[in-house]
C-alpha cells in the first residue's frame, strides 16, 4: 500500500461496499474462524456513565488475509433526536508486519451492512429453502438493512414486524413495498405464529419472543444482544432449537446464549460456530421441523473484513484520501 495513512469517508463506504460484498467478506470471515485462520480479541463493552451511552471496541487478526485492526464505537440512544445515528463507529486497519497504520474508515455504515451480512449468511444456510414468511422484531436504523440482506436469500412474500414504538414500523413497510412484498404490523405473538424466518434487532433488556410463539421450522437470528445484560428471547428457546453463533465465547458471555447458559438451560457445547457449517464440517439444519437459532453477536474480524474491502475499492477507485500522520 502507498504511503501515508487512506481516509475512507461514510459516504465513501455507502458507494463501494455493497450488502452482496459484505457478504461474501463475513461469509469467508466466519469461515476463517471456524479453521482457526482468523480469531477475535476480548471485546471491551460498557457504559460510560454519560449520555446513557456504552461504549468499547471489538478487534482481530485475519491470519491467512492479513487483516488486522480495531472499531471503536457504541450506542447513544439520544442521536437520533439530533439527527445522528445511535451506533458511532470508526475503524482501524494495521499492517500486521509493521503495526503502522494503514486506514481509517467510517464504521456507521458498515457496522449496518457487516451485521446484516451475518444474519443473511445465517439464513442462507440456516433457513428452510421454502420459507415464505419474514418476521422483523425491531424498526430501528439497522432494520431496514436486515430487511434488505434478508431478501437476497430466500423468495420471501410477506413481512410481518413489531417494535415497541409502532410509529417506526413505516419504514419497514416502506422498504418491504420497495421490495415488492405485502407488510403487516402484528403482536409478537401474531409474528412468532406467521414466521419462517425472525431477526430480531432491538436494545432489549428483557425477553420479546417466547418460546410457545414460536413454530416449528423458524429459523431465528437474534441480532441485537451484544453486551452482557442485553436480551430479546425466552432462553428456554435454546432448549427446543439447534444453535448456532458467530463466535461461542462472545455468544455464552455477551450475546443471546449468556441467558441460557446463567440458567443451567445448555451447556457451551450445544452452540456451534457457524463457520462449521459454512465449511461443510456440520449438516447445519436437519430437517424441516427443525427450529434453528443464530446467535450474532458481532464480532471484530466481521468489521475488519468490510473495512478492508471498503479501503481496497475506495482507493481502486480514486475515492479514498492519503494523510501523512
Amino acid at each position: 500500500m502507498a504511503e501515508g495513512l487512506l481516509i475512507v469517508g461514510e459516504d465513501v463506504c455507502a458507494e463501494v461496499v455493497s450488502s452482496a460484498d459484505a457478504f461474501t467478506a463475513v461469509e469467508a470471515v466466519f469461515g476463517a474462524m471456524a479453521k482457526g485462520d482468523a480469531y477475535n480479541f476480548p471485546v471491551i463493552r460498557e457504559a460510560i456513565g454519560y449520555a446513557d451511552a456504552l461504549y468499547g471496541f471489538k478487534s482481530g487478526f485475519d491470519k491467512a488475509g492479513k487483516t488486522l485492526g480495531v472499531k471503536s464505537g457504541g450506542y447513544w440512544p439520544g442521536n437520533m433526536d439530533k439527527g445522528l445515528t445511535n451506533h458511532q463507529s470508526t475503524i482501524f486497519l494495521f499492517d500486521p508486519d509493521t503495526g503502522m497504520l494503514q486506514a481509517l474508515v467510517g464504521g456507521n455504515y458498515l457496522t449496518a451492512v457487516r451485521t446484516a451480512a451475518s444474519s443473511s449468511v445465517s439464513i442462507a444456510h440456516l433457513a428452510r429453502k421454502d420459507a415464505k414468511v419474514l418476521g422483523m422484531v425491531g424498526a430501528g436504523h439497522q432494520s431496514t438493512f436486515q430487511l434488505r440482506a434478508a431478501a437476497q436469500q430466500r423468495d420471501f412474500e410477506k413481512v410481518v414486524a413489531w417494535n415497541p414504538h409502532p410509529e417506526m414500523l413505516p419504514r419497514l413497510g416502506a422498504v418491504a413495498e420497495e421490495l415488492g412484498l405485502e407488510f403487516e404490523a402484528v403482536t409478537q405473538e401474531e409474528l412468532g405464529a406467521q414466521s419462517d424466518v425472525i431477526i430480531t434487532i432491538t436494545s432489549a433488556f428483557e425477553p420479546l419472543l417466547m418460546k410457545g410463539w414460536i413454530k416449528p421450522g423458524t429459523h431465528i437470528a437474534c441480532m441485537g444482544t451484544d453486551t452482557k445484560g442485553k436480551q430479546e428471547i425466552d432462553p428456554e428457546i435454546f432448549t427446543t432449537a439447534t444453535a448456532f453463533a458467530d463466535e461461542i465465547a462472545q455468544s455464552t458471555t455477551i450475546g443471546e446464549a449468556q441467558h441460557a447458559i446463567a440458567s443451567g438451560l445448555i451447556g457451551k457445547t450445544e452452540i456451534t460456530p457457524i463457520g462449521a457449517v459454512i465449511n461443510g464440517d456440520h449438516p447445519g439444519r436437519s430437517s424441516a421441523d427443525e427450529i434453528t437459532l443464530f446467535d450474532g453477536t458481532g464480532v471484530g474480524l466481521q468489521d475488519l473484513a468490510v473495512a478492508s474491502v471498503a479501503a481496497e475499492q475506495a482507493e481502486k477507485q480514486g475515492k479514498a484520501t492519503r494523510v501523512a500522520l
